[in-house]
C-alpha cells in the first residue's frame, strides 16, 4: 500500500533539487501534491512530469518570502484539497562572501527564502492543521545550522534560525497534534553544484534521492512520534570536528 495515499503534501522550492526529489518520492507513494517555487517555467515542468505519471498536483508560482503570496498559495490549497497533512519547507537561497562583503540585498534574499519563508508557510499550515486535528511540518535545514564555514554568514544565520523555528513550532504544535522536525543535509549533488562544477571530487557528495528517502521516513512516522532532528551527510564529509 502506498505510504502517503490520500494525504496532501505541500512542498516549497519544488521546481528543482531536493524539493523536486521529495515531490517525486512522495508522488510515488500516492500523495496529493501542492508545489510552489519562484521559477514558474521549471515548476510547470515538474507539474507536467508528475501529472503525466498519474499524480494529482497543484502548482502555484510563489515567492515564499512574500506573506501575501503565501496566503494566496494556501488559499488555493484549501480550495483544492481542503487540508494539509505534510508541509516540507524546502525553499531557500544561497549568498555569501566575507562578512564585510555581504550586501544587504544578499542578506535579505537568503533570510527571506530560507527563514521567513519557512515561518510564513508554517504559520499558514499550522492554522489548517490545528482545525483538522494535526499534521506534520518538516523543515529542510543544513549542517551549516550547527557548524558554520567561512564566507557563509547569511546562509548560516538563516539555517540556525530554521532549527530554532523548528523547536518553537514543535512546542506550539503539541496541544494540537502538530509535529515539527528538521532535516539537516550535508553535501548534496543538486543542479546548482553540477552546473557550477562544484560536484567534483573535492568534497564527497550524496544524491538528492537520499534526502527524499529520509524525508519520507520522517513524514510517515506514527502521528505520536517525532524525529525532531536528522543529520544526513556523506560519511567522509568533513563535519565532526571541521573548522
Amino acid at each position: 500500500m502506498s505510504q502517503l495515499a490520500g494525504r496532501v503534501c505541500v512542498i516549497t522550492g519544488a521546481n528543482q533539487g531536493i524539493g523536486k526529489a521529495i515531490a517525486e518520492r512522495f508522488a510515488a507513494e500516492g500523495a496529493q501534491l501542492a508545489l510552489c517555487a519562484r521559477n514558474e517555467e521549471k515548476l510547470r515542468k515538474v507539474e507536467n512530469e508528475l501529472t503525466q505519471k498519474g499524480s494529482e498536483v497543484l502548482a502555484v508560482p510563489t515567492d515564499v518570502s512574500d506573506d501575501t503570496a503565501v496566503e494566496e498559495f494556501f488559499r488555493q490549497i484549501q480550495k483544492r484539497f481542503g487540508r494539509v497533512d505534510v508541509l516540507i519547507n524546502n525553499a531557500g537561497a544561497f549568498d555569501g562572501g566575507r562578512l564585510d562583503q555581504v550586501t544587504t540585498q544578499g542578506w535579505h534574499n537568503v533570510i527571506g527564502a530560507c527563514l521567513t519563508g519557512a515561518f510564513l508557510c508554517s504559520r499558514s499550515a499550522f492554522a489548517l492543521m490545528k482545525e483538522q486535528g494535526g499534521g506534520r511540518i518538516i523543515n529542510i535545514g543544513s549542517i551549516s545550522a550547527q557548524r558554520s564555514r567561512e564566507g557563509c554568514a547569511p546562509y548560516t544565520a538563516a539555517k540556525f534560525g530554521v532549527w530554532g523555528l523548528t523547536q518553537a513550532t514543535a512546542l506550539d504544535g503539541r496541544p494540537y497534534g502538530i509535529v515539527c522536525s528538521c532535516l539537516h543535509p550535508g553535501n548534496v549533488r543538486v543542479e546548482r553544484r553540477v552546473d557550477s562544477g562544484l560536484n567534483s571530487d573535492a568534497e564527497p557528495m550524496m544524491d538528492m534521492e537520499t534526502i527524499a528517502k529520509v524525508a519520507l521516513t520522517m513524514a510517515t512516522l506514527p502521528p505520536d512520534v517525532n524525529m525532531l532532528e536528522a543529520i544526513v551527510l556523506p560519511n567522509e564529509q568533513l563535519y565532526i570536528g571541521r573548522g
